[in-house]
């Protein structure tokens, strides 16, 4: 795929506080759940992205552009959904979304033109000339999508944009999100909730405490198995032979979890049974998913 973000040895502190440590990461072109905990650094990271932010340390390339020697050239290509309250009152939102086509650099008649058919892709046709202090949470996040949206860049940035939500809307929210990705736009989705990202996304780049955990394809339970193994015999064998066998594993209590592509792992189960002459008394799949690898990965 084509890489749309390059992050090379990016560092960003507050003072004594770390807010990103050394990230090395290629986002390639789609759907990219940016995902970690409140405090991970995951804003911090978006608004280096729009040059809003210069990191203590590394570079940025957004889209081919160095975003700190030439941050406008990025923001002409991006839109930006940020996560707080960020409208003016006593605007409808077809006026405010029109203003902000504008500022992207699209006449007057076709701004408005833009922020129609914008605010009628999200939902909000019929809401249009209301002012934006009469919204709900649900309205104001969309009029936020929106804005972002309307001058038709090749990269969205969304912090947060499920945030406040009730069910309906955090499902309506995301389902825009994917809409988008099927439209061919790219987008980068910050989130704290993994299975909203897990649903959602094509690929994670996953943070905590500034540093990286993960960073590669969404990985459903289709591709990736775990299986908790119950084993008669010395542990150590059995789980030596997995280690020696490039097998990834955990142990759990009175279980072991073997993690392996499909359904290579039950060969790899076998194999390291076979190896260190164990046998197994019970076998459980389960399903493998985002937050199963943070809990895994993190330092939590």
């Amino acid at each position: 795929m084509d890489t749309i973000v390059s992050l090379a040895d990016l560092t960003h502190d507050y003072g004594n506080h770390v807010a990103l440590d050394h990230l090395d990461v290629a986002v390639p072109a789609g759907v990219t759940g940016l995902v970690g905990a409140n405090g991970a650094g995951k804003t911090t990271m978006l608004r280096i992205l729009l040059g809003l932010l210069h990191p203590t340390a590394g570079s940025v390339t957004v889209l081919g552009h160095d975003a700190l020697a030439d941050p406008l050239s990025v923001r002409a290509q991006v839109g930006y959904m940020p996560e707080g309250s960020a409208l003016p009152k006593d605007q409808t939102a077809a006026d405010f979304v029109a203003y902000t086509a504008q500022m992207a650099g699209l006449p007057s008649g076709d701004a408005r033109r833009r922020a129609s058919e914008t605010l009628f892709l999200v939902g909000l046709a019929e809401e249009r000339f209301r002012f934006l202090g009469d919204f709900s949470t649900g309205m104001a996040q969309r009029v936020k999508l929106a804005q972002a949206i309307v001058h038709g860049p090749r990269l969205i940035l969304l912090d947060e944009p499920a945030s406040g939500l009730d069910p309906d809307g955090r499902v309506q929210m995301l389902e825009l999100i994917r809409r988008l990705g099927s439209f061919g736009i790219n987008v980068i989705v910050s989130s704290h909730v993994l299975s909203d990202i897990e649903s959602t996304c094509d690929y994670v780049v996953m943070l905590d405490a500034g540093r990286l955990v993960r960073s590669g394809p969404v990985v459903g339970s289709h591709s990736t198995s775990t299986v908790s193994v119950e084993i008669v015999g010395p542990a150590d064998r059995f789980t030596s032979a997995l280690a020696a066998a490039g097998v990834e594993y955990a142990v759990d209590r009175n279980a072991i979890s073997v993690i392996a592509d499909g359904d290579d792992v039950f060969d790899a189960i076998r194999d390291a049974a076979a190896a260190s002459r164990v046998g197994i008394m019970r076998l459980e799949r389960r399903s493998f998913t985002l937050e199963d690898e943070f809990l895994r990965r993190a330092d939590v």
